[in-house]
């Protein structure tokens, strides 16, 4: 039923269509927090504060002993199992070759590992002063990931190979043009553009919340009949939680799909390549995590296309998804997306994680929104969602609904 895409309905006949099958659908569904709908993007409309409405705790921090010059911090957090550190350091300019810049993570990460001998890894961050403008900013020099037991080894590169780690990058070249990244939330589900196309995007995902389909070049809903729910996290990697999320999703077996942003990816490959061994599904997020509202056609379908190359240079999948930041879209971005073969993927449960407010709290509106067919959208740089994950895992195979990639939840609507 309803297996047929409405993407191509004529545009005059669609706020009718909508209006006449919105009106009709009368199922008798179970009670459940009311779905997300697409709204009219404001023009100029203030984002949120980043990265949350609220401050999050500060993370415990790892003073060296000795002290080294450029270490801005080392931050550590646990997952209830493991923990993980990461080490922020800023270069100066006889550092900024790979020898010298090895030699400075290597002595690094031997004192972070002797200051607190029960982390299970150090991921090590190096930037040159003059590009440092935070996480957001433009990549690292030189990262690094070292488990522990691999630190002999990491400790044993000779500084004229510093390729002779599959955990380690460094800039060979400049990566191009630099855009300044969007610190949107995804609240709503925001198209731009007129009215007429706005009702049409309405309609498309109405109709696949109540029936589901396989077709149209968004994905909104999968089969509501279908006790299954994917999994989905945004704006992957990072060197401190990443490792820590793929801990967790291990041990509960659970697969996900990680929507990654192409520059995170390019200077943390490894945590990507990790994401592909362990059965998750990656997807595309942008290279910047820019608005893709006031760019031109051409720079849309940049920030799509390089996130896609490298993504697809890291792992032997071909990308099937992608999610605008913020949840800003338009038709530019709609066909951009799919001329590269992408879906445009939404969500129907966003607790908000990004706004740290506290586990009850992010664990409660979790479940609010948990249905069958329904995408959830989490953050993999959130430590409140890495201390809510195992349970809500738990209660969501309680209520009879598992978790999987997006892959996975198009699976259940082929023929429909």
């Amino acid at each position: 039923m309803f297996g047929v895409s409405f993407r191509f309905v004529p545009r005059p006949f669609v706020s009718c269509l909508f209006l006449t099958l919105v009106a009709g659908i009368a199922f008798a569904e179970p009670k459940l927090a009311p779905l997300p709908k697409v709204v009219p993007a404001l023009p100029g409309e203030v984002q949120p504060q980043a990265p949350g409405e609220k401050q999050a705790a500060p993370l415990p921090r790892i003073t060296l002993q000795p002290s080294v010059p450029g270490v801005l911090k080392i931050e550590y957090a646990s997952n209830g199992f493991i923990e993980v550190a990461h080490a922020l350091v800023i270069l100066n300019s006889d550092e900024t070759a790979p020898g010298p810049a090895l030699l400075k993570a290597q002595l690094i990460a031997k004192l972070v590992f002797e200051a607190r001998p029960k982390l299970s890894e150090v991921d090590l961050s190096l930037y040159r002063a003059k590009e440092y403008r935070g996480l957001g900013g433009p990549p690292p020099y030189f990262t690094a990931s070292v488990p522990k037991d691999t630190l002999a080894a990491f400790e044993a590169i000779p500084p004229d190979n510093a390729l002779n780690y599959p955990r380690l990058w460094f800039e060979v070249a400049a990566n191009g043009l630099s855009r300044s990244p969007s610190y949107e939330l995804e609240k709503k589900l925001q198209y731009e553009g007129p009215t007429n196309e706005l009702r049409f995007e309405q309609l498309e995902q109405t109709l696949s919340q109540h029936f589901g389909s396989s077709k149209g070049t968004s994905l909104f809903h999968g089969d509501p009949s279908k006790p299954l729910a994917a999994l989905t996290f945004d704006d992957s990697p990072h060197p401190l939680f990443t490792p820590l999320l793929l801990d967790l999703l291990k041990r509960a077996g659970v697969r996900a799909t990680f929507f990654c942003i192409g520059r995170n990816a390019l200077a943390y490959p490894y945590f990507v390549q990790d994401m592909v061994r362990a059965g998750h599904e990656l997807a595309n997020h942008t290279f910047h995590h820019v608005r893709l509202s006031g760019l031109s056609a051409a720079e849309i379908n940049d920030e799509i296309l390089r996130t896609n190359l490298v993504l697809e240079s890291l792992s032997a999948q071909h990308m099937r998804y992608f999610r605008p930041p913020g949840g800003r879209y338009s038709r530019q971005v709609l066909k951009a997306a799919n001329a590269l073969g992408l879906r445009v993927a939404f969500w129907t449960d966003d607790p908000g994680d990004f706004n740290n407010l506290g586990t009850a709290t992010l664990e409660a509106k979790l479940l609010l929104h948990l249905r069958p067919g329904g995408i959830v959208l989490l953050h993999d740089n959130v430590l409140q969602t890495i201390q809510v994950l195992l349970s809500f895992i738990k209660i969501s195979e309680t209520k009879g609904i598992q978790l999987g990639t997006l892959s996975a939840l198009e699976a259940t609507l082929a023929g429909r």
